[in-house]
């Protein structure tokens, strides 16, 4: 008999039924077979349905509510328009992310020390984007049956040898040089989204040619899920520490090193690395759900 939880946990597997599986019921003694035979719902099951089914909308109208009042107070707060007395005007300016930029933050790449040092919060949102529209695809996708590919498609794609040798040259260049572009990005021109982007495109070249049986063995679900979240977690948490310690006029381990050399600029190294996970993953997991309706 199932609990209010496991209705919850069905829900949010793509599993959720409004029949249940179960043995014979009201016979102890009887053993279940290999495969539970579709029964209706008894009158205790009914009543925790019902109470999942008016919960669940409940819960997240009351959810959508109180993020509806705290971000109007926060609009209500904000200062009018223009106004010459908000911090973007007074400290927050071009003139001092030229002059302060490469001391305060070590990145030569004036544009990388702005989107993860100065407006770091902005790009963490950002990337939480990426990750609530994969979310949202995964549950729209979680209960959908996998498209079977048709011989023309596994001859188009697998026994294509123009593509297959082509992508065996070009993907290893393609992921290295997406490396470049994310490990450069406090150097020069690049960063965390342009180099996800290219690795993400990569990843998908490599399984248009070779399938995704062999991608799938590194890249499935879980590790997707494992991988984004950490990523994540680790810029939330870096970031805040940073930003206490700097509200707070407080030591940080993360210095701005020595401009120009690869292990410098603070935090904004392994902040572009993140990014371009979250980035790579979601490019390639966005293709691989609608590709074949599971990543």
């Amino acid at each position: 008999m199932k609990k209010f939880k496991e209705w919850l946990r069905d829900w949010d597997e793509g599993t959720f039924d409004f029949t249940i599986d179960t043995a014979a019921a009201g016979n102890e003694e009887s053993t279940v077979s290999e495969s539970f035979e579709k029964t209706a719902l008894t009158d205790l099951e009914n009543r925790e349905f019902r109470l999942f089914s008016r919960a669940f909308p409940i819960t997240a109208v009351i959810l959508a509510s109180v993020m509806i009042v705290f971000l109007l107070s926060a609009v209500m707060r904000l200062p009018a328009f223009g106004s010459p007395h908000t911090p973007p005007a007074e400290s927050v300016t071009i003139q001092r992310y030229i002059e302060n930029g490469l001391s305060e933050t070590g990145a030569i790449n004036i544009v990388a020390g702005v989107i993860l040092d100065y407006r770091a919060f902005d790009t963490l949102g950002e990337s939480h984007v990426l990750f609530a529209a994969a979310a949202a695809v995964f549950i729209l996708m979680a209960s959908a049956r996998r498209r079977p590919e048709s011989p023309r498609d596994q001859a188009i794609l697998r026994d294509d040898p123009i593509l297959r040798n082509t992508t065996k040259v070009l993907v290893p260049i393609i992921l290295l040089f997406g490396l470049y572009v994310i490990f450069n990005g406090h150097l020069g021109p690049g960063g965390g989204f342009s180099g996800g982007s290219i690795i993400g495109g990569g990843l998908i070249m490599y399984e248009m040619s070779y399938g995704p049986t062999r991608l799938q063995r590194v890249l499935n679900l879980k590790t997707y899920k494992i991988t984004v979240l950490v990523s994540l977690l680790f810029y939330s948490i870096a970031k805040c520490y940073s930003f206490f310690c700097g509200a707070n006029s407080l030591h940080t381990i993360f210095g701005p090193g020595t401009p120009g050399r690869i292990f410098s600029a603070g935090l904004i190294l392994p902040l572009n690395m993140v990014v371009g996970i979250v980035v790579s993953c979601t490019l390639y997991g966005f293709y691989a759900l609608f590709m074949r309706e599971q990543i």
